[in-house]
């Protein structure tokens, strides 16, 4: 499954076994598998490549509590924490799967995680798929995933498993979709109903169409407009697309991105901000009906206030005394002052230059005592508004609070000029930056934060903002995507009182961020006890996976009562 701070890889999940040399295990009112491409959420968080995983681990024990059989299908890859897999071992069985006009055999391997069953597919190819020492990235991707979608609804066919729902996860299982309902289906592999999902558009895998032809389906009925054609380049075929088209339930990671994705790119501002479904707009008009937004939950036991060990001091809403310790040990652990040294402020705009910095005589914070910190865990890429969260740091240096900084990036170019923010601040009173992922400090950070900047420019779902609140750190975010669902403003009289959570903003600029954090710090200055009140409502909000699992529990009956009903009177 997949884990933080990088992109996802991608799952499938099942819903039954039967007998035999794949295991004996009592069937359930429903049975479901996850084929997944991502990291799983193995023990460590440290673990984690992206958000992908929590969710694969977080909806399968939910739906496991409900009552369902959940098991997970992963490639074996050479990078993964297998001591960290309970009972792993290897099946006495060959699988084989057809790939560039050869059967391949493929060695399976069986363990649990978390409590959830998962099957490891380990194949004998030469180009050695999964053995690259890293998840995707590869020139071959596409190859790669192609390989795995068509070796996992082997391994199902050939177990004999009759699975209620696959559940795909992003372009690198889409493949299933197709292949199933081409090949499989009339095969006997005919049971299940095909549930995918994509966690964000931005990724769809695109290829020349003749690449399909390597798992055996038919690259001519499929490179067309109204089935894996792409639709800005005739001669490609999108995964995502065809999954889109050839599954029985569609969905995304919140309400609102669901809308956002349907919207068309038509203006350059649109398009630079990421909204729209990246080209699929259309497509997935087309399907609406089958296309929903379920917002993601995260597992409140790992994320727990109450019970972290990674924590100097556990607190929970009613006693709020070790929120306070714990900002006082990250300050002392990051070297942060605690008490203002008459800093000077830097100036007002995030976009002067560093060496260009002069300070003013007059340009000192009057409080004694800086309280406000605010916290920001992040990957530093585009999405995330990199260029707003570099201006957050300047502004809430002028507002008199402290800000700290936890993420790395990708992009070579933004990591440089993070690297050079964090030297500038490298001995400062009140900023730190740690420029790589550290995850007992993440959790430090949630727990010493009294805000939490989020100031995504597209945010398909987002789970920081969800950890923040169960922390007692406010959020303050953009309004776009899961930010936009679970994030409402303390001043939106439109909001029912007992909802209002957190500040927000929309225009995704400097002057966005100074009304948000202007509004967000005055709000704490103000009024001590109001603030409490609010830090104890977010901590209450519930984001465990129930509601989610409920809903996607909701879809899968649905499309299996119809499908079964179709059968009936055919």
């Amino acid at each position: 499954m997949p884990f933080f701070f990088s992109r996802q890889l991608t799952p499938v999940i099942i819903y039954k076994s039967r007998e035999g040399l794949w295991g004996d295990q009592t069937l359930f009112c429903s049975n479901a598998i996850t084929l997944s491409c991502t990291k799983l959420d193995i023990g460590s968080r440290s673990l984690k490549v992206g958000g992908l995983g929590d969710v694969v681990t977080g909806l399968g024990k939910a739906l496991q509590k409900r009552g369902h059989l959940v098991e997970i299908v992963l490639p074996k890859y050479d990078c993964m924490q297998y001591d960290r897999v309970h009972n792993l071992r290897v099946l006495d069985v060959v699988v084989e799967s057809y790939f560039d006009g050869k059967l391949y055999k493929n060695k399976i391997w069986v363990g649990t995680v978390e409590g959830l069953p998962v099957y490891f597919i380990e194949p004998q190819h030469p180009d050695k798929f999964f053995c690259r020492g890293q998840f995707y990235g590869e020139h071959d991707d596409f190859r790669r995933f192609l390989f795995f979608s068509r070796a996992a609804l082997e391994l199902l066919l050939q177990s004999g498993k009759k699975p209620d729902i696959i559940h795909c996860h992003d372009w690198q299982t889409a493949f299933v979709a197709p292949l199933y309902w081409d090949l499989y289906a009339p095969k006997g592999l005919n049971s299940a109903r095909i549930c995918f999902t994509c966690h964000n558009f931005e990724y769809q895998g695109t290829a020349p169409a003749s690449e399909l032809a390597s798992c055996g389906l038919d690259v001519h009925q499929l490179n067309r407009p109204d089935r894996m054609q792409d639709n800005s380049a005739h001669d490609r075929v999108n995964p995502v697309k065809g999954a889109v088209v050839f599954s029985n339930i569609v969905t995304t990671v919140s309400p609102t991105y669901a809308q956002e994705v349907r919207t068309a790119e038509q203006e350059k501002f649109q398009i630079s901000l990421g909204v729209g479904g990246r080209g699929l707009h259309s497509t997935l008009s087309f399907h609406s009906k089958k296309f929903v937004g379920i917002l993601n939950g995260i597992d409140v036991d790992a994320w727990n206030p109450a019970a972290d060990t990674f924590l100097k001091v556990q607190y929970n809403a009613n006693d709020l005394h070790g929120k306070t310790e714990n900002k006082i040990a990250l300050r002392k652990f990051l070297g942060l002052s605690n008490v203002d040294v008459r800093q000077p402020m830097a100036p007002h705009s995030s976009c002067v230059k560093l060496s260009a910095w002069k300070y003013h005589e007059h340009s000192f914070i009057s409080k004694s005592t800086r309280d406000h910190m605010v916290g920001c865990i992040t990957r530093l890429v585009p999405q995330k508004g990199v260029h707003l969260i570099r201006h957050a740091i300047y502004r809430t240096l002028e507002l008199g609070g402290q800000f700290v900084l936890l993420g790395s990036s990708p992009v070579a170019h933004i990591q440089r000029e993070f690297e050079g923010i964090a030297n500038h601040f490298v001995n400062h009173d009140h900023i730190r930056l740690i420029l790589k992922y550290d995850e007992s400090l993440s959790h430090s950070i949630f727990a010493a934060s009294d805000f939490f900047i989020i100031p995504s420019i597209f945010e398909p779902c987002g789970l920081t903002q969800m950890i923040a609140m169960r922390y007692g750190s406010i959020p303050i975010a953009r309004k776009t995507g899961g930010l936009n669902d679970c994030v409402f403003d303390v001043d939106d009289d439109t909001v029912p009182l007992q909802f209002r959570n957190g500040f927000t903003f929309l225009t995704p600029d400097e002057h966005g961020v100074n009304s948000a954090l202007d509004r967000a710090f005055n709000y704490y200055r103000n009024n001590a006890e109001v603030w409490q009140q609010l830090v104890q409502k977010d901590m209450n909000i519930d984001f465990s996976w129930e509601s989610s699992a409920e809903q996607y529990e909701e879809l899968y009956l649905k499309s299996v009562a119809r499908a079964r009903a179709a059968a009936s009177r055919a």
